[in-house]
């Protein structure tokens, strides 16, 4: 099993991926795209001042909108470029580089545990090959008795559907939802996508 997460293969690869997928969002955000519907749904679960994690953040366009509607939240990516940019647009976020594999927020002097886990754009198909089970305990360990995590990630990758319900299963999680898109429509026999909300089971 490597260490090595593939999204920093890619960036190995590619030096000057983080800057291309920095100035991809903010081109979008320039154009008037609308970026905030992870963050819309999260909001709309969560109490007010929830503690999130935003796991696998990137530069902060989830966590830094949640962090606006006032709720506390850290932000976790393996890219400390990214990691930088999310600091440079949202200073009043604890941000930190990390491998969602060793997650461990204690061992930062953070608190926990969190009402609500975001996993989002792509990031269960970029972790280190073998490594998804391991972070979905790891999500388990930093979860509230009543909280929930929501993880959305692209089909027809290199996670199959039957390996990732498997992995929740075995990380002492249950599914609460299955949706095909952030405004949860259904999950389709043919969807590309999936968005779940799991619980402590």
């Amino acid at each position: 099993m490597s260490d090595e997460t593939l999204w920093e293969a890619r960036k190995r690869d590619n030096p000057g991926h983080s800057a291309w997928y920095i100035q991809r969002f903010e081109k979008m955000r320039a154009e008037g795209a609308d970026l905030a519907g992870e963050a819309r749904l999260i909001d709309a679960m969560a109490a007010r001042g929830s503690r999130i994690l935003d796991a696998g953040c990137g530069p902060g366009r989830i966590g830094g909108e949640l962090a606006q509607r006032g709720h506390q939240v850290v932000g976790v990516d393996v890219d400390p470029e990214l990691i930088d940019a999310a600091r440079a647009d949202h200073p009043q976020v604890q941000w930190f580089v990390g491998n969602l594999a060793e997650l461990d927020v204690a061992q930062r002097s953070i608190a926990e545990p969190f009402d609500l886990i975001v996993c989002a754009g792509n990031v269960m198909v970029f972790l280190a090959p073998g490594t998804a089970g391991e972070v979905l305990r790891r999500f388990e360990a930093h979860l509230a008795d009543d909280g929930r995590a929501v993880i959305g990630f692209g089909l027809g990758r290199n996670y199959e559907l039957d390996d990732f319900f498997a992995d929740i299963d075995a990380a002492g999680l249950t599914i609460d939802g299955k949706f095909s898109t952030w405004d949860l429509r259904p999950l389709r026999a043919d969807s590309d996508f999936i968005v779940t909300v799991l619980a402590k089971a």
